[in-house]
């Protein structure tokens, strides 16, 4: 008999709706990751996609149900367990004004490393990512998708167990998107979970094992590609997106 994969990630019943808000923007979630799996969360805009990442990273309270890591509820668990996740936001998560290697220092002390281990994984991290020739430079100076590799590296400083992605490619060209696609390959082969949210179909086909489809603060549809594809007779990620969530404009 096979084993079932240890849950990396797992949500039941979990509703949010902000002060004011007409309608909760997340209800009644169930969903489940399973460690060592690279998961795709995908919707369009307006779908709760970066509410529900806030929520798995402690910046929003649910209203209702429940969020477990690893199986520990985030709400009871202590510092040291919320570090075994770490976040790329969609918004750039640094500080401007200082290099590279100042940004490591500083996030890699906040996670509690040692400064050797912070200098060992600042310099394997600017190498992998191409920055160690700007590694002194403000990062205010750099281009986009410069920005984009140093917002990557802060978020995996700290070796997490899973990894959250909120558009973690959004803006960049086509090689640094080649370049962070491959890097989040191989960090997943090295162990890390990726639980990743896109609009990007078929960014998410060629990195996700298994995704599910967010719309209007609900669950549509979860499972492998292939099984998606399958029972419900698309070629493509595109077209199953828009026959499940339509074709009209979202804000």
């Amino acid at each position: 008999m096979a084993v079932e994969a240890e849950s990396a990630l797992k949500l039941d019943k979990l509703s949010f709706q902000y002060k004011g808000s007409p309608a909760p923007s997340i209800k009644d979630l169930h969903l489940e990751v399973r460690k060592g799996e690279r998961f795709g969360l995908l919707g369009p805009n307006g779908a709760g996609k970066t509410t529900l990442m806030h929520l798995l990273c402690g910046l929003l309270l649910p209203g209702s149900g429940s969020i477990k890591l690893f199986d520990t509820d985030l709400s009871e668990s202590k510092i040291s367990h919320r570090k075994r996740f770490g976040f790329v936001p969609q918004d750039f998560s640094f500080y401007p004004e200082l290099s590279p290697v100042e940004n490591l220092n500083f996030f890699g002390a906040w996670y509690g490393l040692k400064q050797d281990r912070i200098m060992k994984r600042s310099k394997e991290l600017l190498h992998i990512l191409g920055l160690t020739e700007v590694k002194d430079k403000a990062v205010k100076t750099f281009s986009g998708g410069m920005k984009r590799r140093v917002n990557l590296a802060i978020g995996v400083i700290h070796k997490p167990q899973i990894l959250f992605l909120d558009e973690p490619t959004v803006g960049v060209d086509v090689q640094t998107r080649n370049a962070i696609i491959a890097y989040l390959k191989q960090l997943n082969r090295d162990g890390i979970t990726l639980f990743y949210t896109s609009h990007q179909m078929k960014e998410a086909e060629e990195l996700c094992e298994r995704i599910a489809l967010i719309d209007e603060g609900k669950i549509v549809v979860s499972g492998s590609i292939f099984q998606l594809l399958n029972d419900n007779k698309e070629q493509d990620l595109e077209k199953l997106f828009l026959k499940l969530t339509g074709k009209d404009f979202r804000d």
